[in-house]
């Protein structure tokens, strides 16, 4: 059995772009978080950089599929001018109110579950940061260790807490 990977998951809005207090619905309005050097960082200790981050304003037709995947291609390619690789985004395009329940919405596990089986991912040794009780309450219902941060704060204040 091949050793498990870790990685360190990464809620998307406030974390890694400003938080903008509703929905980012164009790629105008993504303005990115100088988070380079802490993300290297992890990366260089052996962490996969993971996005996980709820897109409810798919469900409610605020914005299409190819504009948040513009969202995210402008966000891995200024990550990788930077030397830093993001690799992958999972996202969850529901909304209660508008799709019913689903099991990837946050703070239910199911975006970082699909991370671990895709990566072969140890949750034992991963992390998963956030601006939202619901994004530490999903990392904990998948064996990920949550830490809370404010929105838009720099990741580097909380390298201490990731071995």
């Amino acid at each position: 059995m091949s050793a498990k990977n870790k990685a360190v998951f990464l809620d998307r809005d406030g974390v890694l772009n400003r938080e903008m207090g509703d929905y980012v619905c164009r790629v105008e309005d993504f303005f990115i978080l100088d988070n380079f050097e802490a993300l290297k960082t992890l990366q260089d200790k052996g962490y996969l950089l993971l996005v996980a981050t709820n897109q409810g304003g798919l469900a409610k037709g605020w914005y299409t599929e190819d504009e948040l995947s513009k969202m995210h291609k402008m966000l891995k390619d200024t990550y990788h001018e930077h030397g830093v690789e993001i690799t992958d985004f999972f996202y969850c395009p529901h909304h209660p109110n508008f799709t019913g329940d689903c099991d990837c919405r946050k703070p239910k596990p199911g975006l970082l579950l699909q991370g671990i089986e895709k990566y072969n991912l140890d949750p034992a040794k991963s992390y998963f940061i956030g601006d939202r009780e619901r994004d530490v309450e999903a990392g904990t219902a998948a064996g990920v260790k949550g830490i809370l941060i404010d929105s838009d704060q720099p990741i580097s204040s909380v390298l201490d807490l990731i071995e």
